[in-house]
Parts: C-alpha cells; structure tokens; sequence
C-alpha cells in the first residue's frame, strides 16, 4: 500500500468517524430537546419518554432540526405553551452541543 492509499484510507477512516460521532450528537441532542418540550407540555414518564423517542425518530429519518423544532412548536401552540421558534432552536443548540462534548469527551 502507497504513502497516499493510506492517506486516503485514514482521512476516509477520520469522516466516517465524525460522521458518527455528528449522528449520535444530533439523537441525543433530539432526546433532550424532546424531553425538555415534553416537560413544558405537562407530560412525565412513559409519555415524555415516548414523546422524545417520537421525536428522534423524526429526526433521524428527516435529517433537518428545522422540522423537529417546527414540529415541537406546533405542539407548543396546540398545547397553548408560549416559546418562539426562536427559543426552541436555542435550546437545541445548546442541547447539540451539550451532546458534542459529551460525546467527544466520553
């Protein structure tokens, strides 16, 4: 194997890493998200759990926060829960990288 096959193999072997690492921030950054949402909409246990779960499954399909957070502010006009758009995508950037470091660091 040439000096640049393993170049090119380690920098492939680098993004798929990052790559994996970026997916298990943004599923936990969901699940966060999801039960921080599910606590201003009153629920606990098994139905906060689930509303989170919904909503990484969501997000893992769709690949785009935008619709998650869209999605979470629905629920907060159906349910009468005063948050903007704009204090949802806060939250969930702190919940991403909250996520990051966690999961960079161990």
């Amino acid at each position: 194997m040439s000096t640049f096959d393993k170049r090119e193999d380690a920098y492939e072997n680098k993004f798929a890493h990052d790559e994996e690492l970026q997916f298990k921030a943004f599923a936990k950054a969901y699940k966060l998200l999801g039960l921080w949402a599910a606590e201003k909409l009153g629920k606990s246990g098994a139905a906060a759990e689930d509303y989170a779960k919904g909503l990484v499954a969501e997000g893992v399909v769709k690949h785009d926060s935008k619709a998650i957070i869209a999605q979470i502010l629905k629920d907060f006009v159906g349910a009468g829960v005063e948050q903007s758009e704009h204090q949802i995508t806060r939250h969930f950037e702190e919940f991403h990288a909250l996520a990051l470091n966690e999961i960079k660091n161990g």
